[in-house]
């Protein structure tokens, strides 16, 4: 298990682009060029290709638009959890079942959970998470969703490269509460964070 002291946590911004961006590049652009835009508002910018998806989540990023607690080993950053406001990442996965059972929206959405594979399975997906509780924690904290891999009862094993948001026993271990399915596999966890003294 990573431990604190080894790591630090920095936000994602402008002057932590340069080390993001090339956790980034190390890993081809993520999910396909992806580059963990999937979940901010459609448009005709998104999905134009990786480099059109770079540009795309540097300019959030420049305007405050992108949230995000990057893992950082020296001056590397090894992880990230994307966290943000439903204004900010309004795009779900399931979204039609997600809307009909909702009760309210939350403040802070966590939308994906991403580790370097030279660092997968030593506890890191939990610093990140960790690590956008305290920034939001830091921003006023609020009521927090989270969409994890409910696998609670699946027998066959899953690939951590296709667990973009951690699983429900992580969640559950960090103080989150089951609420509700989503999609076949996925569940919608919460917890509430109070503000930072």
């Amino acid at each position: 298990m990573a431990t604190q002291s080894a790591y630090r946590i920095e936000s994602l911004s402008p002057d932590t682009w340069p080390a993001f961006d090339a956790m980034v590049q190390r890993h081809n652009g993520i999910f396909g060029g992806c580059w963990c835009i999937w979940f901010h508002p459609d448009g005709p910018e998104r999905g134009q290709g990786a480099e059109a998806n770079r540009a795309l989540k540097k300019s959030y990023v420049d305007k405050g638009a992108a949230h995000a607690a990057l893992v950082m080993d020296g001056d590397e950053a090894i992880a990230w959890a994307e966290f943000g406001t439903p204004a900010e990442l309004p795009t779900l996965h399931h979204r039609k079942q997600y809307d009909a059972t909702k009760t309210d929206d939350p403040d802070y959405r966590i939308t994906c959970v991403f580790v370097d594979k030279r660092y997968r399975r030593q506890g890191i997906t939990e610093l990140a998470i960790t690590g956008a509780l305290d920034l939001i924690a830091r921003a006023g904290g609020g009521l927090v969703e989270s969409y994890p891999h409910d696998l609670t009862d699946q027998t066959k094993k899953m690939s951590s490269s296709f667990l973009y948001n951690g699983t429900r026993r992580l969640y559950e271990r960090l103080g989150f509460t089951y609420d509700r399915p989503k999609g076949l596999k996925n569940c919608v966890m919460v917890k509430t964070v109070e503000p930072a003294r």
